[in-house]
């Protein structure tokens, strides 16, 4: 008799959770912009509120349709040309805060490159999973397999990083390796990757003077405490105010104009200031949590496909949370990359919920111990 499918409870608890805090948080931390900006303090949320029950939605749908029925060309290509046509489409649209990467759609906006992300995923899982099979040029043929799995992805990273968006870009080619290493690409080939990536990146920070503002920031915040030292300082002083439990919810001071992005980006160091160490450790262990269980439907996985697919997931929700808490902390340079789940963005939600709602459909069909 076979057994009943079941989801994973604590993942799909976990993620409940980060989206709970993050509707509190958003709105803690946005309430006095929105009332400036538009007269409406709850505008944010209004928004983030839309997206979360859209994302909720596909979640569930998504969490009981069969994940293996993803593993169809009619549902790969489409959604690879549909993903490059919007990327290339936000390159002539008007910029936003001095960027193309958002598509607007009255009150409420698109950003082409967070849906990237999954189908980045989507493809990356179903071809390596075709040259994994028996009897197949395996995984390191660089003609037939190496070349043909990157050749998408690098059109979708040179349009983000046209946007410009580096942030993104590195963080998809980050999960790209660790798919190609699950999948058994030889090391040389890796290496060679990472060789190739490292003065590629060098040379996209020092050709752009804000990236190379941010990493003297990041060495020497204390430089320029009024320009490019600016942000960083004030997130280690939103941190470092919260002390074990915190100021109080809604009682920030940092998010009063002092600390910029305090609801997308460094939503975190609001967090910590309002709710203390405390706060920030519950909000980490969540994403230990979810990371834990998402490895585990990986590597119990019934197919390659699947296994690729989880580890893709998850190592993009535990990836960018990682850089996420590191660039607020001061770990790493300033990057504009969100906090899954917790930082305002209807598309970075609304993906991030629609992966998650993939994972655990996975999980339901990984062995039993």
């Amino acid at each position: 008799m076979p057994r009943s499918l079941q989801p994973d409870r604590k993942l799909f608890g976990v993620t409940l959770a980060l989206c709970l805090i993050g509707v509190v948080m958003v709105f803690s931390a946005s309430a006095v912009t929105a009332k400036q900006m538009y007269g409406n303090g709850y505008v944010f949320l209004e928004r983030q509120l839309v997206f979360l029950a859209l994302g909720l939605f596909g979640m569930i749908r998504l969490m009981n349709f069969d994940y293996r029925k993803l593993r169809q060309p009619r549902i790969i290509y489409p959604s690879i040309a549909l993903t490059l046509l919007m990327l290339i489409g936000v390159l002539f649209l008007d910029r936003t805060h001095a960027t193309h990467r958002w598509i607007h759609a009255g009150p409420l906006s698109l950003q082409p490159s967070e849906f990237a992300k999954l189908v980045v995923i989507l493809y990356f899982a179903w071809f390596l999973e075709l040259r994994s099979r028996p009897g197949s040029v395996g995984v390191n043929d660089w003609k037939h397999a190496l070349l043909p799995a990157l050749g998408p992805v690098v059109v979708m990273l040179a349009l983000i990083l046209r946007e410009p968006d580096m942030g993104t870009s590195c963080m998809i080619f980050l999960v790209a390796i660790a798919m190609l290493y699950e999948a058994g690409l030889s090391m040389k080939y890796i290496a060679g990757l990472a060789a190739a990536a490292v003065p590629a990146i060098w040379l996209l920070i020092v050709h752009a003077q804000y990236r190379y503002d941010r990493v003297l920031a990041f060495f020497s915040p204390d430089a320029d405490p009024q320009g490019r030292g600016f942000q960083l300082l004030q997130s280690l002083i939103a941190v470092g105010s919260g002390g074990l439990t915190g100021v109080g919810l809604m009682e920030s001071k940092q998010k009063l104009f002092y600390l910029p992005e305090a609801h997308t980006d460094f939503i975190f160091a609001v967090t910590c200031e309002e709710l203390g160490f405390i706060g920030a450790l519950v909000i980490i262990t969540l994403f230990g949590v979810y990371a834990w269980r998402g490895f585990r439907a990986a590597f119990r996985a019934p197919d390659v496909f699947g296994r690729l697919l989880a580890l893709g997931i998850t190592t993009l929700v535990a990836g960018q949370a990682l850089v996420n808490l590191s660039v607020v902390l001061g770990l790493m340079p300033t990057k504009g990359i969100p906090l899954p789940f917790v930082s305002y963005g209807g598309s970075s939600l609304l993906v991030m919920l629609l992966a998650t709602g993939v994972l655990l459909n996975i999980s339901q069909h990984a062995e039993a111990v």
